[in-house]
């Protein structure tokens, strides 16, 4: 048995240094728009102002969708438009099923679409199905107990401490912004779960009516001609059962921060990642697909926000019997370099640990950021933001970009005077800036004139970010070579390229700073992207990563501080790499 381990132990060892090798179907295979689509995520609120006031709104993304078709997306996905007050900036619905004035009108929305439409651009809308707004007409009816809302939210007596005799919350468990994930209703008399905002309520998807609801609010923006939905924050949509005297189980201390009133302080065992959440997103999938039986047109995509272990998130893809989410965000190149930093190695974990456990036949995605997590300019280094957009372009499947991204902007920086995210709000001084994600939901940067070519108004309701004179769409368009540039490139050759939409795929850490991929087709041109993430020139022998490499490499595009020209062929043996130099290469 000890021999037998060895052996397994050393074989092992032998492939995690073997460059990994994911076959892609053939050349002839069609595929649906969204298999090889580069999604954009839109920040309502930071994106464009039509109307002076500081607040981006509908009008003003409608105004540059121009932009967005030269960029060559697929799709754009906005952010919460919905009526709302506010408090978690649009995540906090108060109705589903009409828009916030300050984001325009109904009819605002449909210009939008039907301009997006004459474009061949798609709207994917946000879907918020953990909670809604306290201020909801559904919320107000429930604390009433008006029939049929009686249980539409997670409602509870709470617990007397036999100590003190007063009522206490249920349980000890903790919302993501800090504090109880309980709160007591003086009306109803009982206590609430809301796991973000005390004014964000949970849903109770245990109720059949709440269920049925919140698939007519798919329905509505279906017919409204939106081409999908993005899921936000499946993790939380269920809680465990409760025993049969209707109580719930404390979590445990988790040992991993010492701070009581953070949502690490306990495990989530109860409270996220339940088995119906699963089947429930199994249901949305049927909704959407219906759609498209009844009315035909094109898919409707279903993007699913899932922070859980791979063989939680890889069940959203659904199995042999029934179709599930087309894509569960992969956030692995985001979560892998948050905890052990950005190196060739890393990435190759990141890019494993999905590719590895991907159900065979689904699509694969990669996302650098989003408007929860700070810029991935500032997160990678703004050195590295072009060899990290080559990295999500060149792999195979669906790329997402946050807005920004596409310009290499960075994170704003935010006192805590000007901080409104209430993340950071419900801090304090001293540790907002570990909570608060207003940093990245900063102006996008247009212009370099005044607010940034954001508002022709006074102010802007986040400050700008201090580059925003250098790191601009408008600079950048005139720049001979800039980020921009570079990600419109990119594009453009996974639109054109077979084997990047139907090519196989081969990647490898060669030492921890250098990460090649190579992507290859039959009677097609191969394409190897070689990334040098360490701080020192390296010179690289890719016939170690490919055998049979050995003819010259011609330059198709390269990082923004490379002194290389586009179309020379270089040398696969003797390759050299600067610094921080990511190149994408071509066998043609």
């Amino acid at each position: 048995m000890k021999l037998l381990s060895l052996l397994t132990l050393l074989l092992l060892a032998i492939a995690s240094n073997e460059a990994c090798q994911v076959q892609s179907s053939s050349s002839e295979t069609t595929k649906d728009w969204w298999q090889t689509a580069q999604f954009y995520q839109i920040y309502p609120r930071s994106f464009k102002d039509s109307d002076g006031d500081g607040i981006g709104d509908l009008n003003g993304i409608t105004s540059k969708l121009e932009y967005l078709k030269d960029l060559g997306v697929t799709a754009a996905w906005l952010s919460p438009i919905f009526k709302s007050p506010m408090v978690d900036f649009g995540y906090d619905i108060s109705d589903f099923f009409d828009i916030q004035p300050e984001y325009g009108t109904l009819e605002d929305f449909r210009t939008l679409i039907k301009k997006a439409k004459e474009l061949d651009l798609k709207i994917v809308l946000d879907f918020v199905p953990n909670h809604s707004s306290n201020e909801s007409e559904w919320f107000l009816k429930s604390v009433k107990r008006e029939k049929g809302y009686e249980d539409y939210y997670v409602w509870h007596d709470g617990k007397i401490n036999s100590t003190t005799g007063k009522r206490e919350p249920p349980t000890n468990w903790l919302q993501y912004f800090r504090g109880s994930a309980w709160e007591w209703n003086e009306l109803r008399q009982q206590y609430y779960l809301h796991q973000f905002a005390v004014q964000q309520p949970d849903l109770n998807y245990r109720n059949p009516l709440v269920v049925e609801q919140m698939k007519r609010v798919l329905r509505y923006w279906l017919n409204e001609g939106v081409s999908g939905f993005r899921c936000d924050a499946l993790p939380p949509l269920f809680e465990v059962v409760p025993d049969g005297d209707g109580q719930f189980p404390d979590e445990v201390v988790s040992g991993a921060t010492e701070d009581t009133e953070d949502r690490d302080y306990l495990t989530t065992t109860y409270i996220e990642n339940q088995p119906e959440t699963i089947d429930m997103v199994y249901q949305w999938r049927t909704v959407l697909d219906d759609h498209k039986r009844i009315f035909g047109g094109n898919s409707s995509v279903l993007l699913i926000e899932t922070y859980s272990p791979a063989w939680f998130t890889m069940q959203f893809y659904g199995n042999r019997s029934t179709e599930g989410a087309h894509l569960p965000f992969n956030f692995n190149l985001i979560t892998v370099m948050e905890q052990k930093g950005l190196s060739a190695s890393n990435v190759q974990e990141a890019i494993d640990l999905w590719l590895k456990n991907m159900p065979a036949g689904r699509t694969p995605n990669w996302v650098l950021g989003n408007h929860d997590k700070r810029r991935a300019a500032s997160r990678y280094g703004k050195e590295h933001i072009d060899g990290m957009n080559m990295l999500v372009m060149i792999l195979p499947g669906v790329s997402v970009t946050y807005q920004g991204e596409e310009i290499g902007m960075t994170d704003g920086e935010i006192s805590w005077e000007d901080t409104v995210d209430p993340w950071g709000c419900n801090s304090n001084p001293n540790i907002y800036e570990q909570y608060t994600r207003d940093p990245e939901r900063t102006p996008f940067q247009w212009t370099g004139g005044t607010n940034a070519g954001f508002t022709n108004g006074s102010t802007t309701w986040l400050p700008l970010a201090a580059d925003y004179a250098t790191i601009n769409v408008e600079k950048e368009l005139s720049d001979d070579h800039s980020h921009l540039k570079i990600y419109k490139a990119l594009v453009a050759l996974r639109k054109s390229s077979k084997t990047l939409q139907n090519g196989s795929t081969k990647y490898q850490a060669l030492s921890d700073d250098i990460f090649v991929v190579q992507r290859s087709l039959t009677k097609s041109a191969t394409i190897v992207l070689v990334i040098n993430f360490g701080s020192v020139a390296k010179t690289v022998d890719l016939s170690q990563f490919d055998k049979s490499r050995t003819e010259s490499l011609q330059l198709l595009i390269r990082s923004i501080d490379s002194t290389k020209k586009e179309g020379t062929r270089y040398d696969p043996k003797a390759l050299s790499l600067d610094p921080s130099e990511a190149l994408v290469l071509t066998t043609e």
